[in-house]
């Protein structure tokens, strides 16, 4: 039975009747004009959510809404002024397709990256924003993102205004591997200077805040609000009921189980945002200065080329590798040998290379976390900090250590250590060696993202000198939250990675099965990883690090060491702090 159309003079079609039919069939709505809520599937009419705020006006659902239409909603008419658009496409791993979907999303979504960065005025406040959208590869932050919040941030800081971000944001950009990693110590680095200059920084957490994001820049504000009902943390819903074999309870992880939890100020309805932010930035508005202070154009540009904030200094200093090399195996089998049974522990570098340690246990907040390990001890004669992730020799000690996998209150004793030392003028030394933070249930309610973005943030500006050693496996923000140093060393067959190959794989490929392809293509051993600059020595292992060989490497590491600490112990604290930031603020 043949249906029957004509043409309206919108020139969309409508049914009119059917053949047979005695009644004719009723008119279809004008295409978007009508849409179907995701959070209720009521139908509503697309102008009132436009004119709502972008809320379902039934159930009062939250949409995502579009970065630019936000800075629409906050800013003073014409004051928004966008910074440092069409930043070229990174591609550290050379994936053959990135390019092209990158250039795909630019012409679909109108965006040049995930992030719109610039400065505004909010009922006649000047701020600096940066608002994330969704749409550009589900907002994760690579290399681009992570540049373009840096300037914003030190450009900010210069001209001694406040920071407002819109955090919306799937986490790292596996795309880009270990590069998109380290923008997350990146853009913590520029907030804890724009933190010591006494400047206010405000997160606003929107639907989902996840991941890197979450681990680093989000979670930093002096404050933070949420949206209603938006997923917050740093492991997916999805990875966490894998991991604990059970449903989720409901409302897990969502923005009023973080205020009830402690880790957000409150809740930030979207009809009251502009008023509330408003309010704020009134509240710490500062007097303008005349103090000849650094302009916005060239902040923090000083840091590139090598070059650290001091003007022209060379960051890279002293040697770049300990006499020997790695030999040509495959990256698989580099992963095989990091995660291999009897390979040298962290509390066995610590044994073998220092004297006298003493351990130190508790985060002063919940607990003692036996994932890491820490206290202090002689090197040489001279008092020194050690931590470690340390793996169990046994079955039985790495259930014990839960596998290497810190929960919230390992990373916040490590903090607690590192305070410690500076305060007392001790170099800190870390081994690391995790397959990631832990990402169980009662980790997110302890606040895992915010415990490791806190690290990020306060190790980048710790004043004594940091030397951080990838011994085995160097697994995602879990490793970076103890290698934020003046340098980082590995071991050769030791890796260091955005996610595990088999998590790179399961995402990218759909198929974890492909471990070993995804390993080639992730550049994530120490070869790698030094060509890329993330690394400044590789020590090398004749044969795989265990008990046979373990004096010979202690016999290295200690020289290593005590060369590390005659380059940098001289240094003056402000000579210290900005030669760490030139070499995150390079990467």
């Amino acid at each position: 039975m043949g249906r029957l159309f004509k043409k309206t003079p919108s020139n969309s079609y409508i049914k009119t009747e059917t053949k047979g039919a005695k009644k004719p069939l009723r008119p279809e709505v004008p295409r978007g004009m009508w849409r179907k809520c995701n959070k209720c599937g009521a139908p509503i009419f697309s102008e009132d959510v436009k004119a709502g705020y972008y809320i379902c006006p039934k159930c009062g659902g939250y949409f995502r809404i579009h970065a630019r239409r936000r800075i629409e909603m906050l800013a003073d008419e014409r004051s928004f002024e966008e910074w440092d658009t069409g930043l070229s496409v990174s591609n550290p791993l050379g994936l053959s397709g990135y390019p092209k979907k990158i250039a795909e999303l630019r012409e679909k979504t109108g965006l040049d990256e995930a992030v719109i960065t610039g400065k505004m005025s909010m009922g006649g406040h000047e701020t600096v924003v940066g608002v994330m959208d969704g749409r550009f590869v589900m907002g994760s932050m690579g290399y681009n993102v992570g540049e373009k919040i840096t300037r914003a941030v030190e450009r900010a800081t210069a001209l001694k205004l406040p920071v407002l971000l819109f955090c919306c944001s799937g986490g790292a950009r596996m795309q880009e591997g270990i590069v998109s990693l380290m923008q997350m110590a990146k853009t913590a680095a520029a907030i804890k200077r724009h933190d010591s200059a006494g400047l206010l920084f405000v997160s606003v957490l929107t639907d989902p805040t996840t991941g890197g994001v979450t681990a680093s820049f989000a979670m930093l504000g002096d404050v933070i609000l949420a949206e209603p009902g938006a997923l917050i943390g740093f492991a997916g819903p999805r990875v966490i009921e894998q991991t604990i074999g059970q449903k989720l309870p409901e409302g897990f992880q969502r923005a009023e189980f973080l205020v009830e939890h402690g880790f957000v100020d409150a809740i930030l309805r979207r009809e009251e945002s502009k008023s509330i932010l408003t309010k704020l930035l009134a509240l710490h508005e500062r007097k303008k200065e005349s103090d000849g202070s650094v302009g916005a154009e060239g902040a923090g540009r000083g840091t590139e080329d090598g070059k650290d904030a001091e003007g022209g200094k060379d960051t890279q200093g002293g040697k770049t590798e300990i006499a020997g090399g790695e030999a040509e195996i495959s990256a698989w089998e580099r992963v095989k040998l990091s995660r291999k049974q009897g390979r040298l522990t962290g509390l066995d570098y610590i044994n073998g290379i220092f004297e006298e340690f003493t351990e130190f246990h508790g985060d002063r907040a919940y607990g003692d976390d036996r994932a890491i390990v820490g206290g202090i001890a002689y090197f040489k004669g001279r008092p020194v900090t050690v931590i470690a992730q340390q793996k169990g020799r046994n079955t039985r000690e790495n259930i014990e250590r839960n596998f290497s996998m810190p929960s919230p209150e390992g990373y916040r004793k490590a903090l607690r250590l590192m305070k410690q030392a500076e305060k007392f003028g001790r170099p800190v030394f870390c081994f690391v060696d995790t397959p990631g933070a832990f990402c169980g249930m009662e980790a997110e309610e302890r606040g895992q993202g915010e415990a490791i973005a806190k690290n990020l943030f306060e190790i980048s500006a710790l004043r004594v000198p940091i030397l951080s050693v990838v011994i085995g496996e160097g697994g995602s923000g879990g490793a970076l939250a103890l290698a934020v140093a003046d340098e980082v060393w590995m071991m050769e067959n030791a890796v260091y990675s955005v996610l595990s190959p088999e998590g790179f794989a399961s995402i990218l490929w759909k198929d974890s099965k492909r471990a070993q392809e995804a390993s080639e293509v992730m550049l994530i051993t120490a070869a790698d990883l030094k060509r890329l600059g993330i690394i400044e020595r590789i020590i090398p292992e004749r044969e795989p690090a265990g008990k046979k060989n373990a004096k010979e490497l202690y016999g290295i590491l200690a020289d290593g060491f005590e060369e590390f600490l005659g380059r940098f112990g001289s240094l003056s604290r402000e000579e210290l702090t900005a030669r760490r930031y030139g070499r995150f603020r390079r990467m």
